[in-house]
């Protein structure tokens, strides 16, 4: 092909070559033993001509290689590199792939856990210890030339997503910004706030999955497609996806119900008919079981594959239910390698843990190449069960969504069992963003040609809903930043509050909202020029119509308030003759289904009052239990007693009767017609209305017709325009308000927040004072609160164990109120502290709502949990593992988590409170509890 060159094109292409050969991405590109796609390319070459670069592709795309790229930039260039992940898992993951490629001396690991080689040119951490760092002014800044941050789309995590754009903020202007995030729907919007805040940033935005993904949905006995191709006919060209039509049909089956009719053609009974095509139906729609799946996966080749189910008691009866149906993997030679890998990995535990940490039945799963993975697992049984699946040693995996979060596990096939999952407040339909980030598990590049996402079937299933979440890509990335105590004293230390202050206003968090502030003021303008047409539409020309139109409005809106008055004191009075009732009183409902004469057997008052009925608590006031004259029993409510009801005669009612008895029944009924036979109950007293008697209703009514406008033939037509004119002035009025609260706001709740800590004494002015310095050292939700123990002396004198109680209160938090542990506490020092930190949050929550704090959402201090302070007691204090779980009842791995959680903030404590018995009794607690199970987790 050369030969066929011109001698000028030979020479053109010499040079083209030898101008990559000069760059850095050609010996780069010789590292990998496959060829680069076009945006690891395109995103490369970017990095190398000094922009930053925002990367947002499908999961198992690749993106990882651009941060290599940036990692082999450094080095080159003599400088350093930062690798930040989300998650410590994530950190030392990506710590293990970089040391195997450059060398255990080059590469290093900071996060919350571990520190090793921390001078190194190229360091991986925690997104958290970053923030630190450059808050702290750390001299390992010096010299940083790049940084990497790996899902960077975490910054719209509730939790710890504000640390994303305070790092991407406060970064000095000379470090080169990598950001690699999963398929967003609005990168091209956070690249411009990116081109903003840090120059010069390209965004490389990429559809393409290197591994096909196809759809699929599993009923009964079959897998279907879920979508058809419509290819046109002849041009060879790919078509329009459609949904396959078998689904559409299943669901129809699914939702019609059988009509026993006659068939008047036939003159036959459908019956038969209906059956026959009841039973077809449910040979082909049920929902086959976990086993069943696993070994329909294992049949068609779709193995190894992660079921995602929401829920971690559903992982592990999942693995248990298929151990009992006897599902077995792997052969004898990988049931082998499983164990002694295993045996090797889990050495460290101690024999005495084995048993309480459900070691046994978990290796039982492995072997047979079946396990579980969940946030309350062991960490070192987590890592286990990756490692394992990477291998293929493991190949059915049932995972919660948090192994969607960026763990390296992809599988050939992805599972899906509900459509649903809990929020944490309600069960909600997953949306388009997290089917694409959990079935992005499946295909593994270099391994699958394709991948496959299978969706079990389920009652009332809709294929076209399925489709719409299969078929977009709606990721949107929405900043959760909020300013916090912390980060106030923090920025004012580096910048003064003026800086600070004009620093917040440049987050993405801002950003976003002047955006939507641009779009409100548009139909704010529109709104106006309606206005103007409307006003011009209602002028009169025998006088002011907007005045006319006002009295008329005041007159109405004082109608109504007079009538709302006279219902809301009309229930009043009937729920105070309703409390009267007892039980034998005649009374006469006046309305409702079961209007007429009634016997009062229970009046059915509130608990509290009488105890309710049979332990029945009613909120809407006494609900009396009747017998009608109809021979009826029914609970009545206050909606069947409009105006207040008063008794018209007493009865006994026998200790024999029987309300679920006709004949008794029956019997009482005819007593109550006779008892009451001759009170004419048809008599109502007319009541006068309110308006009649009203002064103001009086001067408005004379107002309205003395007003020159009033006697005008066009009025109503001027009227109906007033009307439209007044509504559209509301709506713009709203639209104002929200474009007021939306400008400024980081920068307003910041004020706040620094008015609160110059109350406190943190602030003084544009200086930090020595308190504010401590405050700076204190990270976590309950910064404040832990400034404020430290400075009231609440942890003095308190033993390692006790202060180690006292710390979990900090940083614990139920997962949902279900789960909420008992608070048991300990006793002595320990329980009086805690209460103290529970009376002193109550003073700085009501301060926060005197200073306008908590209008900001997520803003504030939490009240602290005690849920884990027995367990952190308890564990500090030497117990053995089993004892702990088994009084608090908790999962080995969520007990690890949170045990690592509270010796981060008590080395936080020991860092910030002055040498002294508190620092002292810190550390200590640190070593107390750091022992055992959960000195041996390596991830927390």
């Amino acid at each position: 092909m050369t030969d066929e060159l011109s001698p000028a094109e030979r020479y053109a292409a010499a040079r083209l070559r030898a101008a990559e050969e000069a760059t850095a991405l050609a010996p780069f590109r010789e590292m990998y033993d496959f060829e680069l796609d076009p945006f690891q390319i395109e995103a490369c070459k970017a990095l190398e001509a000094g922009k930053g670069v925002l990367v947002a592709a499908p999961t198992g795309s690749g993106k990882t290689i651009v941060g290599e790229f940036a990692v082999h930039l450094a080095l080159t260039q003599g400088r350093k590199c930062f690798y930040t992940t989300p998650i410590k898992a994530l950190s030392n993951q990506k710590y293990t792939d970089l040391v195997k490629r450059y060398g255990a001396d080059r590469v290093g690991l900071l996060t919350g856990d571990n520190s090793i080689n921390s001078e190194a040119p190229v360091v991986v951490m925690t997104t958290e210890v970053l923030r630190n760092m450059l808050y702290a002014g750390s001299q390992s800044l010096l010299g940083l030339g790049y940084v990497v941050m790996d899902e960077v789309h975490y910054l719209s995590d509730r939790f710890r997503g504000a640390v994303w754009e305070e790092v991407i903020i406060h970064l000095p202007e000379s470090v080169t910004l990598v950001s690699l995030s999963a398929t967003v729907s609005n990168a091209e919007e956070f690249g411009d706030w990116l081109d903003t805040v840090r120059g010069d940033t390209e965004v490389i935005v990429s559809e393409h999955r290197p591994v096909p993904l196809w759809q699929h949905v599993l009923a009964g006995r079959r897998m279907y497609d879920l979508f058809e191709e419509k290819s046109p006919q002849g041009d060879g060209q790919a078509g329009r996806r459609e949904v396959n039509p078998d689904l559409v049909r299943l669901a129809r089956m699914e939702n019609s119900r059988p009509s026993f009719g006659r068939d008047k053609r036939r003159g036959r009974t459908m019956r038969e008919a209906d059956r026959e095509r009841e039973r077809r139906q449910r040979s082909r729609i049920w929902t086959p079981g976990r086993p069943e799946v696993i070994e329909r996966l294992d049949a068609e080749g779709l193995l190894p594959a992660i079921t995602f189910i929401f829920s971690r008691a559903g992982c592990e009866a999942a693995v248990q239910q298929c151990l009992y149906a006897g599902l077995r993997l792997n052969d004898e030679a990988a049931r082998a390698r499983v164990r002694s890998l295993v045996e090797e990995r889990t050495s460290g535990i101690p024999d005495e843990d084995l048993h309480v940490l459900g070691y046994f039945e978990w290796l039982e799963g492995l072997e047979r190449g079946i396990a579980a993975h969940h946030a309350g697992m062991l960490p070192t049984f987590k890592e286990v069960v990756e490692e394992l699946f990477v291998r293929g040693l493991v190949k059915a995996v049932f995972a919660t969504e948090t192994l969607a979060l960026g763990i390296n596990m992809p599988a050939r096939s992805v599972v899906l069992e509900k459509l649903v999952k809990w929020n944490g407040e309600q069960h909600a339909d997953i949306t388009p963003g997290e089917y694409t980030q959990l079935t992005g598990r499946a295909g593994r590049r270099g391994i699958d040609v394709e991948g496959h996402a299978v969706v079990l079937w389920q009652r009332a299933m809709d294929p076209a809903a399925l489709a719409g979440l299969a078929g977009t890509r709606t990721y949107p990335l929405r900043s959760s930043f909020r300013p916090s105590y912390n980060m106030a004293v923090n920025l004012v230390a580096q910048f003064g509050r003026h800086r600070s202050r004009e620093l917040l206003e440049t987050s993405f968090a801002q950003f976003q909202a002047d955006k939507a502030v641009v779009g409100i003021s548009r139909q704010v303008q529109r709104n106006e020029e309606g206005l103007r047409g409307y006003r011009a539409s209602m002028t009169c020309h025998l006088g002011d119509f907007d005045e006319y139109a006002r009295l008329r409005r005041e007159l109405k809106d004082r109608e109504t308030e007079l009538a709302r008055q006279g219902v809301a004191q009309r229930r009043a009075a009937a729920a105070e003759a309703l409390e009267r009732l007892r039980p034998g009183d005649v009374i006469h409902v006046p309305t409702g289904k079961y209007a007429g004469l009634a016997l009062v057997l229970d009046p059915g008052l509130p608990a509290g009052r009488t105890g309710g009925h049979r332990g029945l608590e009613y909120h809407d006031g006494p609900r009396p239990l009747v017998l009608t004259a109809e021979r009826q029993v029914k609970r009545l409510a206050a909606i069947d007693f409009p105006v207040p009801v008063e008794p018209l005669e007493r009865m006994r009612i026998p200790k024999s009767f029987n309300p679920r008895s006709p004949q008794s029944r029956r019997d009482l009924a005819s007593a109550l017609r006779s008892k009451a036979g001759h009170h004419d109950v048809r008599r109502h007293r007319k009541q006068r209305s309110a308006a009649a008697d009203d002064t103001e209703i009086a001067r408005l009514r004379a107002a309205i017709r003395a007003h020159p406008c009033h006697g005008c033939d066009e009025r109503e037509d001027h009227a109906r325009w007033a009307e439209r004119y007044h509504r559209l002035l509301r709506d713009t009025r709203q639209l104002e308000r929200r474009i007021e609260g939306r400008t400024n706001t980081i920068a307003r709740t910041f004020d706040r927040i620094c008015a609160l800590l110059s109350e406190l004494g943190y602030l003084r002015g544009e200086e930090v004072t020595d308190e504010g310095k401590r405050l700076a050292r204190l990270y976590g939700e309950l910064d404040l609160l832990a400034s404020e123990c430290l400075r009231d002396g609440v942890w003095e004198g308190l033993k390692p164990a006790e202060l180690a109680a006292c710390a979990s209160a900090l940083v614990y938090e139920a997962r949902a109120a279900d789960d909420a542990l008992p608070p048991k506490l300990p006793a002595g020092g320990a329980k009086e502290a805690l209460g103290e930190m529970v009376r002193i949050w109550g003073r700085l929550d009501a301060l926060e709502d005197e200073h306008k704090i908590k209008q900001a959402e997520g803003v504030g201090q939490r009240e602290p949990d005690l849920g884990f302070a027995w367990a952190a007691y308890r564990w500090a204090s030497g117990s053995g593992l089993d004892e702990v779980l088994r009084e608090v009842e908790m999962p080995a791995g969520d007990f690890v988590r949170w045990c690592k959680q509270v010796i981060d903030v008590l080395g936080q404590i020991a860092a910030a409170a002055p040498e002294g018995t508190v620092a002292r009794s810190a550390r200590r607690a640190v070593d107390g509890l750091l022992r055992g199970v959960v000195a041996y987790s390596s991830v927390g």
